[in-house]
């Protein structure tokens, strides 16, 4: 199947580095003009030179997910310079390694207010929009640790695993008004910020005990996002898909 999202607006939230980075490369290159937002413009001003260079269309805008009152302004600059949002993809995420017994209320506060305040809002302000228009595609970017335990990220997954309830609920929600609301949970995946970790002792070690000892390429998810973007999804609603190479099944 060889799915096009020509016409469509994405914004993708998170977009500086990382998963996010080729959440919106993916998106632009299936046709979707991409909104980039995130705190470094720089990065983002990089990003869109690269997929204008590739024929595609981008617009950086910054925005700090944890800033509600920044949320509805940049939404509303999105829609009037770039058109109306079509496809959300929720991505903007931060973790702290810890166990348990030495999380501090800092931490806690600065992963949940990104990783699910931060998704919320964001989600809240595109999805009235969508509402509006009765059509629209929402992807939650949520974890293997929201159904795994994984040892150092507990918290991390707390605020992951309050992201998987608020795809359920917003799909019961908002899926009978015509916007499908979807959610990713990834397992480990190669990106720019933990790509030395795999070359050190406790990273091959962590990969001998992946079901297939391995980690994923930020590609490997293009599929599923375009998927999950696209109008062939229009019977997925709800959906908490695992894309971690067997992880949370092990």
């Amino acid at each position: 199947m060889d799915i096009q999202l020509d016409g469509k607006v994405a914004l993708v939230t998170g977009a500086s580095s990382g998963l996010g980075e080729r959440f919106a490369a993916a998106l632009a290159e299936s046709g979707a003009r991409v909104a980039l937002a995130a705190r470094q413009l720089d990065k983002l001003d990089a990003l869109r030179a690269t997929i204008v260079k590739a024929g595609g269309a981008a617009f950086p805008i910054a925005l700090d997910v944890t800033k509600v009152a920044e949320i509805e302004p940049a939404v509303e600059r999105i829609e009037r310079e770039f058109g109306p949002i079509d496809i959300l993809i929720n991505n903007s995420g931060v973790s702290v390694q810890k166990r348990f017994g030495d999380y501090t209320e800092a931490d806690f506060d600065f992963m949940m207010d990104t990783n699910a305040k931060g998704a919320l809002f964001v989600a809240q302000s595109v999805g009235r929009r969508m509402l509006a228009r009765g059509q629209g595609r929402i992807i939650n970017i949520a974890s293997v640790a929201a159904v795994k335990v994984v040892p150092g990220i507990g918290a991390y997954g707390m605020t992951k695993a309050a992201v998987v309830q608020m795809t359920k609920g917003m799909a019961v929600e908002w899926g009978r008004r015509g916007v499908n609301v979807n959610a990713i949970l990834p397992g480990y995946i190669e990106t720019g910020m933990n790509r030395d970790y795999w070359a050190t002792e406790g990273g091959k070690k962590l990969v001998s005990l992946l079901p297939r000892k391995r980690v994923g390429q930020p590609s490997d998810l293009d599929g599923l996002i375009v998927y999950l973007a696209s109008d062939a999804s229009h019977f997925v609603n709800g959906a908490i898909i695992s894309a971690d190479d067997g992880m949370a099944a092990a």
